[in-house]
């Protein structure tokens, strides 16, 4: 973990890596969403709506994934004082949150059809919900720190109290009466047609793509940020003794 702790390093890998998963995601992604609107049969229940499916439920899975991305983070810079885990950490948090408001205004979507009613507040609905305010949190905690200079160690701690979240958004439906269907994929468990899961499952894979080519980008330009900001101190510094030699 430590042998890309070197920012150019780093810098390096993601030089490349960063169109590379850019392009493999929207190729990825482009493709299975026109896949499933177009060559994907109508759900004899739900109908045309079942292709919302194909937008939703990757979000869904990115939206929690990157808060799991934002406590390995958080643990990293806590345990290991991983020079990168706060500068990952700010960079994940965006498209985490993004991810999270898509799932939420795609489900509203597909529930108007389905249950009648644009929101309802049952278990998972309002989980997820709560994830997006614990996302909004943490960017607001994390630039904070960050515009003072001082260490990440806070907004850390957030993401990792923040986590016991996750399961809550896993288990609500099996927990709590909800008209939110229960999970169609687990551990050894598929409930969803092959016509459906293949598309599904390479739409999943293409955002997930999109995903890391955007934390890396964000990366690169907090990376960047900082060895400016690093710069302009240094500068500073070495016209200080002149610019007092000047007014004395």
């Amino acid at each position: 973990m430590h042998g890309f702790a070197n920012p150019r390093r780093f810098l390096r890998l993601a030089r490349w890596l960063t169109p590379a998963t850019l392009i493999t995601g929207l190729v990825l992604a482009g493709g299975a969403f026109v896949w499933g609107l177009t060559q994907v049969p109508p759900d004899r229940l739900l109908g045309e709506t079942v292709r919302i499916m194909f937008v939703h439920v990757p979000a869904a899975w990115l939206g929690m994934g990157g808060w799991l991305g934002l406590t390995s983070a958080g643990i990293a810079l806590l345990v290991w004082r991983h020079p990168l885990a706060a500068i990952a950490g700010r960079a994940i948090a965006l498209p985490g949150l993004v991810f999270t408001v898509i799932c939420l205004v795609t489900g509203s979507i597909w529930g108007r059809p389905s249950w009648g009613t644009w929101w309802e507040w049952d278990g998972r609905l309002t989980s997820m919900l709560v994830l997006a305010f614990l996302y909004l949190g943490y960017i607001a905690l994390s630039d904070a720190y960050a515009k003072a200079g001082t260490t990440m160690r806070v907004p850390a701690i957030f993401a990792i109290v923040g986590a016991v979240n996750l399961p809550i958004i896993n288990r609500s439906v099996v927990w709590w009466n909800s008209l939110h269907q229960p999970a169609s994929i687990t551990v050894g468990k598929n409930a969803i047609d092959g016509a459906y899961l293949a598309p599904l499952l390479v739409a999943a894979v293409g955002c997930a793509c999109l995903f890391a080519a955007a934390t890396l980008m964000r990366m690169r330009a907090l990376l960047a940020e900082a060895q400016m900001d690093a710069r302009l101190r240094r500068q500073a510094l070495e016209a200080a003794p002149t610019l007092l030699r000047e007014h004395a």
